[in-house]
């Protein structure tokens, strides 16, 4: 099999040839430790370098381009440094965000997903409904820039592709507190139910075009919405309200995916999410990631509870990545009933952090290929 047809076979419940091996990668403070301890600077694929330490053989699957959408304003605000403190700088993001961040961090930091940030929240570009009219116009889904230049081309080498592609898009509840921050956002639900309607009705419209635009011109494997919406072993905001207010728009999308012929429809979100899989599984979302163990997701529960309604990636507790030997043995161990079950691509439940040692995160790498049918 390829990686596509892998890929498929294990999320929707196939007979795939070997599950895939997608143990996780490190952000920027984990990879140097890595290479600190043992990990060549030159190395650009990391997990498959890792499973060449590990003893591994097998032909690592071919990757390819995606079918790039752009769903971010345009134009962004200006990003700049607004003060500089003894021990921290003030900073305007790209998406009008103000906040305070670390000296060891610069504006850039918040663009990319580089490595683990904390920062403080001052001020977020929606207040009113004079910024939410002015926010609007920021994203027009006709703007010629929001699909690839060479869309044509590209789509003509993904026609025959031998490995996943998909489309990925922010979610309602992810884009609405992008645009209000998170307690203005949770109070907005109770306070100013109205405009929070206008502003999910304006994102479920504006994803759906682009969603059309790309389908013009490629067909992907997945449309994959993140959603950060979980504390540890709680939503955000009550699976009641997460009802009323989005799943309408979740169901929306999934009844255009699905009517596209699109297999998969995945969505992710930190912290616990077993009081929203339900919810997921009736818009028609069939799978989830990363799983944090640390915030209370099981996995065997959640396939007992489940079943195949729902497949999952990650769910790989990375706290006994950390501590190695016996503990992620046990770790592997716990999990292989579900691996064994189908639907399900075991990894890091989130970006691997920099108290993953090299050798340690190899030995992870390991016993993921031993159990996967890679070793």
């Amino acid at each position: 099999m390829n990686a596509r047809e892998r890929f498929l076979e294990t999320l929707l419940f196939g007979s795939p040839d070997r599950i895939p091996l997608a143990p996780g990668g490190g952000r920027e403070s984990t990879r140097k430790n890595w290479h600190q301890q043992g990990l060549p600077e030159d190395v650009t694929n990391i997990p498959e370098y890792a499973y060449r330490q590990a003893g591994g053989t097998l032909e690592w699957p071919e990757s390819g381009p995606g079918f790039p959408v752009n769903e971010r304003m345009i134009p962004q605000f200006e990003e700049k440094v607004l003060e500089e403190k003894e021990n921290s700088r003030v900073v305007q993001d790209w998406k009008g965000n103000v906040c305070e961040i670390g000296k060891e961090y610069t504006v850039d930091y918040l663009r990319q997903a580089k490595d683990f940030v904390t920062r403080r929240w001052i001020k977020c570009p929606v207040e009113n409904r004079e910024d939410w009219d002015q926010m609007k116009e920021r994203y027009n889904p006709e703007t010629p820039e929001r699909l690839p230049e060479n869309r044509s081309e590209l789509a003509a080498t993904l026609r025959d592709r031998t490995w996943p592609a998909g489309l990925k898009f922010s979610g309602p509840f992810w884009q609405l507190r992008e645009w209000l921050g998170f307690e203005q956002l949770c109070m907005a639900f109770h306070d100013d139910p109205d405009l929070v309607r206008d502003m999910i009705n304006f994102w479920q419209d504006y994803v759906i075009r682009l969603m059309e635009r790309a389908f013009e011109y490629h067909t992907p494997d997945f449309v994959h919405i993140s959603e950060d919406m979980a504390y540890k072993k709680f939503s955000m905001i009550s699976p009641d309200m997460a009802r009323e207010f989005l799943l309408p728009l979740w169901r929306r999308w999934g009844e255009v995916i699905k009517d596209k012929g699109i297999p998969i429809y995945a969505v992710d979100s930190d912290g616990y999410v077993g009081e929203l899989i339900p919810l997921w599984i009736e818009a028609g979302i069939n799978a989830c990631d990363p799983m944090e163990v640390a915030a209370g997701n099981d996995l065997n529960e959640y396939r007992q509870r489940f079943g195949q309604k729902m497949a999952y990636r990650g769910g790989v507790d990375k706290r006994a990545m950390a501590k190695g030997g016996k503990v992620i043995e046990e770790e592997i161990s716990r999990l292989t009933p579900v691996i064994k079950d189908g639907g399900y691509i075991p990894g890091c439940d989130h970006g691997v952090p920099s108290d993953v040692s090299w050798p340690d995160f190899v030995y992870y790498v390991k016993l993921l290929a031993q159990v996967t049918g890679w070793l």
